[in-house]
């Protein structure tokens, strides 16, 4: 049984004893996901290490010098 099965089943059951019905999958994912981050931010925070990594600092500079190199150059629309 996957996310959706159970998902339908509770649907039914909620609908049956007249409560709300329960949400929907994946919608909670990205506060999750968000939520992690931060928790592990804050311990390496509380342990005395950057909240942020060398290579996520490298990554973001990459993006950005391909972004700034796209603008200057862009491709002509075909």
């Amino acid at each position: 049984m996957n996310a959706l099965h159970q998902y339908l089943f509770d649907s039914y059951r909620a609908a049956c004893l007249g409560e709300p019905p329960p949400p929907q999958p994946g919608t909670h994912d990205v506060a999750l996901l968000r939520a992690a981050r931060d928790r592990r931010r804050f311990e390496r925070v509380v342990a005395g290490r950057p909240a942020r990594s060398a290579r996520a600092r490298r990554a973001r500079e990459g993006i950005r010098a391909a972004l700034r190199r796209w603008r200057r150059h862009p491709r002509a629309s075909e």
